[in-house]
């Protein structure tokens, strides 16, 4: 049992991109909605099992998809160190996932491999690159659904966050605008581990660690986005990352997930606002707009989610850890941890994650 708030918002996070990998395992990607519903009815409640002939067939409900593997892979590494250790996590990747794929989509742990991770898998075991070279060009939340460990356990630590987190990404992906929204992603969960909620404030905070230069990302404007100050030297405000737009996209999405003037009814028809496919810039959109309209709801958050169809695996994980952070191990609907497969170990790596954080 989580043991204070601190402890509770960090099991939460990790414990809800778990449950949202598993509860997207059954009905993932489908991109018309009306087979969606044939296949599982009006509304998705619960884990399912994949269709046969389907992503992921053969598995069984609550089971992880490989992004949900690989999150587990990593975090096994942390708990282990005490701290991320690239060099062991790459080790892992080496020893435990790549020996089992063959560079096709439909194989591998979990039933299907990612185009990131198919990359990263031919540059470094066929061409035989080390690993500072298997980064590529797919524009996947893949990293991000990694790395949200990361982001978890250096919640209180924005630099070394930001860091650990671009290095990482870097192993599979290398195009900077995803780098960027990757980090960004992880920087919001960082500050909602912390106790802080998705709302039209956040951002505000996020510039501010840019100001600091724990984040690093290139921002000339002043205060709210207001105007630079004349004759201030650009060199001051200069960042890894070439806008700080990653950073001011959660709260104005949060501020759109408020209002009630701008409604998304029902609000899994967020998929079809924002868009159902893979690309960051599509499935962040909608993951930011549910974690603020159901911040105190993770079962809504994430149901939304799954019910959406497209790629909803990746929408409710990133979702799920939004509002696990925000709501806390606590009140996550046992029902959702019961039927979660490995439940007792997956509870157990949160659990030392969170004791590392405190």
């Amino acid at each position: 049992m989580p043991t204070s708030p601190l402890h509770d918002r960090t099991a939460g996070a990790i414990l809800g991109a778990l449950i949202g990998d598993a509860l997207g395992l059954g009905p993932h990607w489908y991109y018309n909605l009306a087979e969606l519903r044939r296949d599982y009815g009006d509304w998705i409640t619960g884990y399912t099992d994949p269709k046969p002939g389907r992503y992921h067939a053969g598995l069984k409900a609550g089971q992880l998809s490989q992004s949900g593997l690989i999150l587990r892979l990593l975090l096994r590494s942390l708990v282990e160190h005490g701290t991320y250790d690239e060099a062991d996590f790459c080790r892992r990747m080496d020893e435990d996932l790549f020996p089992q794929l063959d560079g096709t989509p439909m194989n591998g742990p979990g039933g299907y491999t990612s185009q990131s991770i198919r990359e990263a898998w031919r540059r470094r075991v066929q061409q035989g690159l080390p690993w500072s070279q298997t980064g590529g060009h797919a524009d996947n939340t893949e990293a991000a659904e990694r790395t949200l460990a990361l982001a978890v356990r250096y919640a209180l630590r924005p630099a070394a966050l930001a860091d650990a987190i671009a290095r990482n990404t870097r192993l599979t992906q290398i195009d900077e605008m995803v780098v960027a929204l990757t980090v960004a992603y992880g920087a919001v969960l960082g500050l909602l581990v912390q106790g802080e909620k998705l709302d039209a404030e956040l951002s505000g905070k996020l510039s501010r660690l840019v100001a600091s230069g724990e984040l690093p990302y290139h921002m000339v404007t002043f205060g709210q986005l207001g105007v630079p100050r004349r004759g201030e030297s650009e060199a001051s405000h200069e960042g890894r990352f070439a806008s700080p737009d990653a950073l001011l996209m959660p709260s104005f999405i949060a501020r759109a997930a408020t209002d009630p003037t701008v409604r998304i009814e029902p609000a899994w028809k967020v998929s079809l606002v924002y868009g159902m496919p893979c690309a960051i810039y599509q499935v962040l959109p909608a993951a930011y707009y549910l974690a603020a309209r159901f911040h105190d709801n993770f079962e809504s958050a994430v149901l939304h989610a799954v019910n959406g169809g497209g790629n909803n695996e990746a929408r409710a994980m990133l979702t799920g850890a939004l509002v696990g952070a925000q709501c806390g191990l606590s009140r996550i609907p046992q029902r959702f941890v019961d039927g979660l497969a490995d439940a007792a170990e997956l509870q157990d790596l949160a659990a030392v994650l969170a004791s590392q954080v405190a």
